[in-house]
């Protein structure tokens, strides 16, 4: 599951605790969501950054973020 697909809005009826907990889980699942993509990012060639519309530049700045950073 990516993190455009994780339900932004929580359940109303949740307990306080409870909604923390998820809230949590779901920032941890963006943190590593963005870590792994990043990573990936950085992996690509140039002929492939060309495919997806990035340059070279562009995709160091964003492979160099840190995972809290959106």
């Amino acid at each position: 599951m990516s993190a455009r697909t994780l339900p932004r809005a929580l359940p109303a009826n949740l307990p306080p605790l409870s909604r923390l907990l998820v809230k949590a889980a779901l920032t941890f699942a963006a943190w590593e969501t963005r870590k792994r993509g990043r990573k990936a990012l950085s992996r690509l060639d140039d002929h492939l950054l060309r495919d997806i519309g990035l340059s070279d530049g562009r995709a160091e700045r964003e492979a160099a973020k840190a995972f809290w950073q959106e």
